[in-house]
Parts: structure tokens; C-alpha cells; sequence
């Protein structure tokens, strides 16, 4: 029984993947160890959204052959750096890789390794599926609180900047069934919260069936308390669904909604087929829907030929729609993509970094004040761990808007719902009591 090591880099979506790969090799007798000095197989679960992800998984393979001190060992790439990079991973003589697999090939892993392992050959496989979904494989997942569900694969939108629709390939959605019997097991095996998974997941569709009506249907498992969901498109948000996310007392009441620029010119080069006021008119029905709902977004800086008057454009409009909190990037040009293709990236790096720095700061004022405002409240939180790194004696959980809550230790388990009065407030945290 030959044992294998997966390491996961990047989004929800590998992780997932991730689990699904477990699964599929537990079923033809490859034992998964929980240490690469243990294992026969390592395989690498790459992420190729940016550059600097790239480098972390080139270095780390370097590692992994060094560590192992010259023992036999077999290595190989999977996830998006397998698809969007290709022959030339296994073409590379530094890297010396065993096999190369993409997100739409992982059924196909256990002969690619029998290949490997018989004749000692490299192997690959990154081709592109329309229809592959694993709605066969039930993923091998640790025990927890939240599990993720992936209801749908692959992207349609083709935003300039973004390698998603290169490496995943086209949309394509999971029988509602299959979704809902697959967290009906996750309720029978004690996860309390799952998170629906999709490149863009509300622009979900099978036969007819939309977003909403999947998100009514999993809110009826006994079991489930909460369910999140991520990424959603801000073009795909009809009221239906908005309707939903503030009524069903299941849905948590978080929307992480990317905004990546506040300029509309900036926008149209990045495809995002929505103009700045369209956006800011969708956070104004969100907030009529339900007022206190938690936002959060993602933002790029350095978007070619963005001036800096552009920048102010996206600096206003963090200013004015307050999200909660915001991942914040500096743009990395991808190879394939269209950006890379029609823009030079010609946006220095000293200007990348001050707006950077600017919309950070500006951000975690924003997400101070905002944290400061639930002092006195009081929410109910899902704890997490038994454990911080920074305070050994607390416990940590989320609340139903997906805020980090602090609290000391007591009478209570991982796992457990308690209500909290908070007492204090940091940009990045909330703490507080058990009541």
C-alpha cells in the first residue's frame, strides 16, 4: 500500500478538491499520512491566481527534495499551475516531476500513478471537462464543524485579469439531489455548517434551478444551522436570491461581493460587466433587503493603464460602501490571460505598493469602527477551535456574519452554539463573554 502526502494551496475550491482526491485514492488502497517524510507520493494542490503562489510552489518542491535527503520519492503537480502551465512543468529539469494532473482529471489519478509506479514514466493529464462535476465521489474529509460543498465547477465570465476559465474550464452545475444527499450525510456525520462552493456560485443552474431555490432546499437538512456560500458575481444577484439570503434564517447574513475596481473604465478592461454605479446600486438593494448585512470584498490595485485618478475612484468607493472587511492585491499578470495579452503591465511597482498601503489603512479604519459598533451586542457564535496561538485560554468562533469572536474558556466544546455578549473590539476581531 503505497502512501501518499497532499499539500493544498490556494482557495476553498482545492480544498475541496483536495478531499475529493482523498477519497478517490482511499478507494484503490493508497493510505493518506499526514507527513511528507512518511510518504511514498507527494502530490502539491496548486493555486495559480497569482505569481507569488507560483514561486511558494516552486520553492516548495525544491524543499520536499531536499528534506527527503535523496530517498525515493515521487512528486507531483496538481490543481491550477497543472493546467495553465501544462508539458512545460514536467519539462522542466529542476523540478523534476513525476506527474502533472489537472482539477478535471483526478478520477483518472490512480492509473496515472499505476503508470508512473510500473514504469517509472512521467505522466499527465490536464485535459478540460465540460461535464466532470465528482457528483460520484464522495469526499474523505476531516472532522469538524464546516465542510465544503462544491454545487457547481468552472467559470464562464472571463474576467481580463483572471486564469480561472483557462485552468477549470466551463460552468457546469450538480443535480440539486446530489448536493442535498451529500450534505444530508455531513448532518448525519455532526457538521454543524457547510459552504456551498462555486467559481461563481450564484450563477448556479440545473434545469431551471437556480441558486435560491438550492439554498431553500439545503436549508431544510436537519442539522445544518448554517450555511454560507462563495464566490458570488455581483451580476448574477437577482432579488430572488436576495430575498433568500435575508429571509431564510439558515442563510448566513454575509456576502463577500468583489468589487476588484471602483472606476468604470478600469472595470470594462477587466470585464467585469458591471459599471461602478451598477455595483453601488446593488449595495444599496442589499442593504433593503436586510440593513445590517456583513460585506466583505476583493480589490485589485495596478490594474494596467489605472491612473491615480482612477485609484481615488476605488478609494471613494471603499470609503462610501464601508464593507466589513476586503482582500486587498496588488495586480499580477497571468500568463494567458486576456489582460496579459492586450495590456502591459505598466503600473510601476512603487505605485502598486502606496495604494496598497493607502486602501489597507483606509480599510482597517473602516473595519475598526464597524467592530467597534457590536461592542454591548450580543451574537450568537459557532466556536471553532479550543485555542488560539496568541491566547492559549480562549476559544475562537464565528459569528452568523462570519466575524472572528473571541471568548475565554469554560464550560463548553468545539462545536457548540453560544451567545456572546461582546466587550471589545479589534479591526480584524471581536471579543467577548458568555452569557
Amino acid at each position: 500500500m503505497k502512501k501518499v502526502y497532499i499539500e493544498t494551496y490556494g482557495c476553498q475550491m482545492n480544498e475541496y478538491d483536495t478531499e475529493v482526491i482523498r477519497a478517490i485514492l482511499s478507494n484503490v488502497q493508497y493510505q493518506i499520512v499526514e507527513s511528507e517524510q512518511n510518504a511514498d507520493i507527494i502530490m502539491l494542490n496548486t493555486c495559480s491566481v497569482r505569481e507569488n503562489a507560483n514561486r511558494k510552489v516552486y520553492n516548495r518542491i525544491h524543499t520536499l527534495r531536499s528534506i527527503r535527503n535523496g530517498e525515493p520519492v515521487y512528486i507531483g503537480m496538481l490543481g491550477c499551475m497543472a493546467t495553465n502551465f501544462r508539458k512545460t512543468l514536467l519539462e522542466n529539469r529542476d523540478l523534476k516531476l513525476d506527474f502533472v494532473v489537472g482539477p478535471d482529471s483526478y478520477n483518472r489519478l490512480p492509473q496515472l500513478l499505476d503508470e508512473v509506479l510500473q514504469t517509472g514514466d512521467k505522466a499527465y493529464d490536464v485535459t478540460l471537462s465540460e461535464f466532470e462535476d465528482y457528483a460520484d465521489v464522495y469526499p474523505n474529509r476531516k472532522k469538524g464543524i464546516n465542510a465544503w460543498v462544491a454545487v457547481m465547477r468552472g467559470c464562464n465570465n472571463f474576467c481580463s485579469f483572471c486564469v480561472v476559465p483557462y485552468t477549470r474550464g466551463r460552468e457546469r452545475s450538480r443535480a440539486p439531489k446530489n448536493i442535498v444527499e451529500e450534505v444530508k450525510k455531513l448532518a448525519e456525520e455532526g457538521f454543524k455548517q457547510v459552504t456551498l462552493l462555486g467559481q461563481n456560485v450564484n450563477s448556479y443552474n440545473y434545469n431551471r434551478k437556480d441558486f435560491a431555490y438550492l439554498l431553500n432546499k439545503v436549508s431544510k437538512i436537519e442539522g445544518i444551522e448554517r450555511i454560507r456560500f462563495t464566490s458570488p458575481h455581483p451580476k448574477d444577484f437577482a432579488h430572488r436570491l436576495l430575498h433568500v439570503v435575508a429571509e431564510n434564517s439558515k442563510v448566513c447574513k454575509h456576502i463577500h461581493l468583489p468589487l476588484q475596481a471602483g472606476n468604470t473604465r478600469i472595470l470594462e478592461m477587466m470585464n467585469r460587466t458591471y459599471t461602478k454605479e451598477e455595483y453601488l446600486e446593488l449595495i444599496d438593494d442589499i442593504r433593503e433587503h436586510y440593513k445590517s448585512m456583513i460585506l466583505t470584498t476583493d480589490v485589485i490595485v495596478g490594474f494596467p493603464t489605472e491612473t491615480a485618478e482612477e485609484f481615488e475612484d476605488t478609494y471613494e468607493t471603499m470609503r462610501k460602501v464601508e464593507f466589513d472587511s476586503a482582500f486587498i492585491f496588488k495586480y499580477s499578470e497571468r500568463p494567458g490571460t486576456i489582460a496579459a495579452r492586450r495590456y502591459p503591465d505598466n503600473v510601476s511597482e512603487e505605485e502598486k505598493k502606496e495604494r496598497i498601503i493607502r486602501l489597507n489603512e483606509l480599510q482597517n479604519a473602516i473595519s475598526f469602527k464597524k467592530n467597534k459598533a457590536h461592542i454591548g451586542d450580543i451574537h450568537q457564535i459557532l466556536i471553532e477551535k479550543e485555542a488560539t496561538r496568541k491566547s492559549p485560554d480562549d476559544f475562537q468562533g464565528r459569528n452568523d456574519g462570519n466575524k472572528i469572536v473571541i471568548i475565554p474558556g469554560g464550560d463548553y466544546k468545539v462545536g457548540d452554539f453560544v451567545n456572546v455578549k461582546i466587550t471589545d473590539a479589534t479591526p480584524h476581531v471581536l471579543k467577548g463573554r458568555v452569557i
